[in-house]
């Protein structure tokens, strides 16, 4: 017999977690689907200096186990496995999660992000052999060794400073003149003396047999290319939306991200998007939390008007 449920949401994030969380306490019978553990970005992520209520920094993996924890209380199911298709009709959506189908009266997408590749042919085989897109879960692979992180936002500026505890020295590599990044983390890198600033430079080929050695990176300006010996290179170019599952008819923008109302409503009567999935300028915890509690509560009317 197929699984039947108010809601089912997808990503187990800050707003994933954080919809769950008001939808139980609101007495929705819901699933919430994940395939790995509660947390989302926020596993990967050494600490957060700017989430109210915490006057000192907090761990990413500690305040991802205190909200996930809030949910426990409250009876629910839980998928750890992938979203693999949605069929849309209102009131009566079908998920094939996994190798099962379920049915829920709405659906609250919070399936997040996952970091975009440099795009490289050779990428592929280098990740977990000298690539990573994780400081956190890896940097200490590289202890005392040259290693290199891409990107000029936030997400870079902060990894760098995290590996320059731990590498010998670190290139930041970047393509443009000046970083995207907030000023308090681009002063800390400039003052930091492990970190070599390669400004105007883009990573054009990557060389190693087994594990990455080297890699090439071009003068955007000059069109200068040199060598660097390199055991490690972290990614941090951006991200894109995990949206392989959304049915065909939902409006995405340009880069495939959800477009919602301020209600977290999508086009599709009974779909909702929340968090980093969202087509949005800001993606932080404090915003994703935010998406969460509004999708929840979109949801919630929206049940109400389908028992009118």
């Amino acid at each position: 017999m197929t699984k039947q449920y108010d809601a089912v949401v997808i990503g187990g994030g800050p707003a994933g977690v954080t919809a769950m969380l008001y939808l139980l306490r609101g007495g929705a019978k819901a699933a919430l689907v994940e395939k790995l553990a509660p947390g989302g970005q926020l596993l990967l992520t050494e600490h957060l200096e700017n989430y109210p209520g915490f006057v000192e920094p907090v761990k990413g993996y500690e305040l991802a186990d205190n909200i996930s924890r809030q949910i426990e209380p409250y009876p629910h199911d839980k998928f750890y496995s992938e979203v693999k298709e949605i069929v849309h009709a209102p009131g009566a959506n079908r998920l094939l999660i996994g190798d099962e189908w379920v049915e829920a009266k709405v659906v609250i997408i919070a399936s997040g992000t996952r970091h975009r590749r440099i795009g490289l042919p050779e990428e592929e085989r280098f990740i977990g052999k000298g690539i990573s897109f994780c400081a956190l879960c890896d940097g200490n692979f590289y202890r005392n060794a040259e290693i290199g992180v891409v990107g000029g936002g936030n997400s870079a500026l902060e990894e760098s400073l995290y590996l320059s505890r731990i590498a010998s020295k670190i290139h930041l590599i970047h393509r443009r003149d000046k970083f995207r990044g907030e000023e308090v983390y681009v002063r800390k890198v400039l003052e930091e003396p492990k970190i070599v600033v390669e400004y105007n430079n883009v990573v054009t080929a990557l060389h190693g047999e087994t594990l990455l050695e080297a890699v090439t990176v071009k003068n955007v300006l000059s069109g200068e290319e040199r060598t660097l010996p390199l055991q490690g290179l972290f990614v941090f170019t951006g991200f894109d939306p995990v949206s392989e599952f959304l049915p065909a008819d939902i409006k995405v923008d340009e880069r495939g991200f959800i477009i919602t109302d301020t209600e977290m409503k999508t086009n599709l009567p009974g779909i909702f998007a929340a968090g980093d999935i969202r087509s949005k300028q800001c993606r932080q915890v404090i915003t994703a939390a935010g998406d969460g509690a509004t999708a929840a509560h979109s949801a919630r009317l929206y049940l109400e008007s389908l028992n009118a």
